[in-house]
């Protein structure tokens, strides 16, 4: 397997760890995957795909990123400091109106020095890939040389990201000596669950993979994850029997939208932060952790068996939605 170029940015491999009260509670070993370690400033998920995305653009000879999300965009953070760090100039298109007041991570991408474009939602939804070819040749009349990325980094090059998780997964699993039923994610671009997806597929390593939506429905992620998977083995020539994919998505929690989070999921991150010092983000993490958790009561989430949880970063997020925990009375 010829894998794709990549620049060594995160913090690996990072490591798992056993959360003793929420496993007490909930009657089953449920452990963590630190992924919110990969970096400080840079921390998530984001920054596995971004090696190898980056590593694209610079292989490209590219001096311009461009890239997209939304206001509190942990992506669009991440890849901000990343090319400030590596010499890119980074421009990014934010869905959304500028707000007045910038916290977040919204401040980190003006304090790494993005350039910053605002497009209302619904025109930056029925526009995105017009707004993203504009931009480009924009930068291309200035006589710069720019290389997209798309939301979240979730493409063939950015599966590689967590194919590579997987194979970490696998070596945390032996050391410890676990074999857990079930690996647990959110899933917002479906990059991170395609990886871990195709992953343990790859890797021989009999769990399922299911990412909790927040945002589109279960058809769409199913059809997201399995696109850039069959697109990541066509690019690469990966020999891998993907007719053995077994694409798993829950959208019972999405609740009112994306980045709307109401008083269970503020409660869930109050709760775990004060049992486990471990920090979530209402965002996505938070809305997985909190759909787990129902899901293990449930017993939706079938076995007795370990789970881990991909913590997929986030923190920055939770700092800009203070207002709405202090709404909710958390005490």
């Amino acid at each position: 397997m010829k894998e794709a170029p990549r620049l060594k940015l995160a913090h690996l491999p990072t490591p798992l760890q056993l959360l003793s009260s929420v496993s007490e509670q909930a009657g089953r070993n449920v452990w963590v995957k630190r992924d919110d370690l990969t970096g400080f400033s840079v921390s998530g998920n984001k920054i596995r795909k971004l090696e190898y995305s980056l590593a694209k653009a610079r292989s490209e000879g590219a001096d311009v990123i461009v890239t997209c999300g939304g206001i509190q965009s942990n992506h669009c953070r991440a890849t901000a400091i990343l090319g400030a760090k590596l010499g890119f100039k980074v421009h990014l298109l934010l869905r959304g109106e500028e707000p007045e007041e910038i916290e977040g991570n919204l401040f980190l991408d003006q304090l790494a020095g993005a350039e910053i474009s605002y497009f209302a939602k619904r025109y930056y939804h029925a526009h995105l890939d017009f707004l993203a070819e504009e931009t480009c040749e924009k930068h291309r009349q200035a006589g710069e040389k720019p290389f997209f990325i798309p939301t979240g980094a979730s493409d063939a090059v950015g599966v590689w990201g967590y194919v590579n998780a997987a194979e970490e997964l696998k070596a945390d699993f032996a050391r410890l000596g676990i074999q857990p039923e079930h690996i647990i994610s959110a899933t917002g671009s479906g990059g991170t669950q395609a990886g871990l997806t195709v992953g343990t597929l790859l890797h021989d390593m009999p769990v399922l993979v299911t990412g909790y939506a927040v945002c589109d429905d279960e058809a769409w992620f199913v059809n997201k994850v399995d696109t850039d998977i069959r697109d990541w083995a066509e690019k690469y020539e990966i020999d891998v029997d993907l007719s053995r994919l077994k694409i798993s998505v829950r959208d019972a929690y999405i609740g009112d939208g994306y980045a709307i989070a109401g008083k269970p999921i503020f409660e869930t991150i109050t709760k775990v932060f004060r049992s486990e010092s471990l920090l979530l983000d209402p965002v996505y993490s938070g809305k997985a952790f909190y759909g787990m958790l129902c899901d293990i009561e449930s017993q939706e989430l079938h076995g007795s068996g370990d789970i881990v949880f991909v913590h997929t970063g986030g923190a920055f997020g939770l700092f800009a939605q203070r207002k709405e925990w202090l709404r909710h009375s958390i005490s």
